[in-house]
C-alpha cells in the first residue's frame, strides 16, 4: 500500500471536512428548498471514499455508486462548484441541470454516476469493468452500494459473471445498518453481507469503514488483485450514517444516543487526533484549513445561486439526434 504519511493525513482531513461542510450547506440548502427532490447525505461515511482514493489510480480507475453521491466526484477531481450547481439545478451543473441530487455524473473524470434504481448500478460496474477488461485500459472499477441494494437479484447476476470473466472490479457494500430504515437483522438470516461472496468463491471480508487506514488496506489489495487479472472482490465497510436515508427521513428506527455513540469513532475526528498526536499540524495551521473548507463551501453556494436555470430549448437537444428530422437544430 501506499505510504500514510504526514501529507496524505493533512489530505484526508481537508477532504473529509469538505465533504462534510459541503453537505451540512446542502441540507440548510435542502430546507430553503433551493435543493429540490431527495436528498441522501453521505455524513459519517467519508472513510470508506477516502481510503479508497488514497488506493487509486485517478488516471484510469472508474466509480460508480448509488444516490447516496455528492462527495464521491469531488474526491475524483469534479470542481466541486459544478457539483453545487447540479443539486440546484443549474445549467453550469455537471450535467446541465438535469441530472440533480440523485444524479451526479462525470465522464471526463471516471465517475458513472448517481444511480436511482436500488442495485441498478451493480451490474453496469461490472459492464464497465468488462470494457476496460476488453480494451487492456488496466483500469479497476470501483462499484459500491449499500446494504439494502444487496438483497437485489441483480448483485448474484453481476458476481457470477464478474468470477467467470475474472473483470476487473470491486464490489463495496456500505453497510450503514439501516438500508431506507431496516435493519439489516430484519431484512436477512444473516448479518455479515461480506459472506454472499462465498457463494462464488469471490475474496470477501468485513472493513472498519469508519477508519480511512483499514479502507485503503483493503482496496489496495483488491484492486491490485483485479489489476492482475485475478478478478473481483466483495469488501463490506461497516460504517455509519449520522443523517437519515434521506432528508425526508424521520429516523424513527434508532435512538439519538445510538448516533452520538457512532459519533464517538467520526472518521474526521480520528484523523484530526492522529495529527494532533503526532504533531503533524499547528492548532493555527488546522484553523487555516477550516477556514479554507468554510470559504470554498460559500464559493460553491455563491457560484450556484448565480448561475441561470437551464433554457426550455435545452429538454428537445437532449432528445433527438437525427440528420433527416430538420425542426429541432440544437444540439448540445
Amino acid at each position: 500500500m501506499k505510504e500514510v504519511t504526514k501529507e496524505v493525513y493533512l489530505k484526508w482531513y481537508e477532504d473529509m471536512l469538505l465533504w462534510r461542510k459541503f453537505e451540512d450547506k446542502l441540507a440548510a440548502l435542502y430546507i430553503q428548498q433551493k435543493v429540490r427532490g431527495f436528498l441522501h447525505l453521505y455524513n459519517g461515511q467519508e472513510a470508506v471514499l477516502a481510503g479508497a482514493l488514497h488506493a487509486m489510480d485517478l488516471t484510469k480507475d472508474k466509480m460508480i455508486t448509488a444516490y447516496r453521491n455528492h462527495v464521491q466526484p469531488i474526491g475524483m477531481g469534479v470542481d466541486p462548484r459544478r457539483v453545487m450547481a447540479e443539486l440546484l439545478g443549474k445549467v453550469t451543473g455537471t450535467s446541465k441541470g438535469m441530472g440533480g441530487s440523485m444524479h451526479i455524473f462525470s465522464k471526463e473524470h471516471r465517475f458513472y454516476g448517481g444511480h436511482g434504481i436500488v442495485g441498478g448500478q451493480i451490474p453496469v460496474g461490472a459492464g464497465l469493468a468488462f470494457a476496460d477488461k476488453y480494451f487492456e485500459t488496466g483500469g479497476v472499477t470501483m462499484t459500491y452500494f449499500g446494504d439494502g441494494a444487496a438483497r437485489q437479484g441483480s448483485l448474484h447476476e453481476a458476481f457470477n459473471m464478474a468470477m467467470l470473466w475474472k473483470l476487473p472490479v470491486v464490489f463495496i457494500v456500505e453497510n450503514n445498518g439501516y438500508a431506507m430504515g431496516t435493519s439489516v437483522e430484519r431484512t436477512a438470516n444473516h448479518t455479515d453481507i461480506w459472506k454472499l461472496g462465498l457463494g462464488y468463491e469471490m475474496p470477501c471480508g468485513p472493513v472498519d469503514g469508519m477508519n480511512p487506514v483499514k479502507v485503503a488496506e483493503a482496496m489496495t489489495e483488491a484492486i491490485d488483485r483485479a489489476r492482475r487479472g485475478d478478478g473481483p472482490t466483495f469488501l463490506e465497510m461497516k460504517t455509519y450514517r449520522y443523517r437519515g436515508h434521506s432528508m425526508s427521513d424521520a429516523q424513527l428506527y434508532r435512538s439519538k444516543e445510538e448516533v452520538e455513540e457512532y459519533k464517538k469513532i467520526d472518521p474526521i475526528t480520528q484523523v484530526l487526533d492522529i495529527i494532533k498526536e503526532k504533531e503533524y499540524a499547528t492548532d493555527e495551521e488546522i484553523g487555516a484549513i477550516d477556514k479554507r473548507v468554510k470559504s470554498l463551501v460559500e464559493e460553491c453556494v455563491k457560484f450556484a445561486e448565480e448561475s441561470e436555470y437551464p433554457p426550455i430549448q435545452q429538454l428537445y437537444d437532449v432528445v433527438y439526434e437525427q440528420e433527416n428530422y430538420p425542426f429541432l437544430p440544437h444540439k448540445l
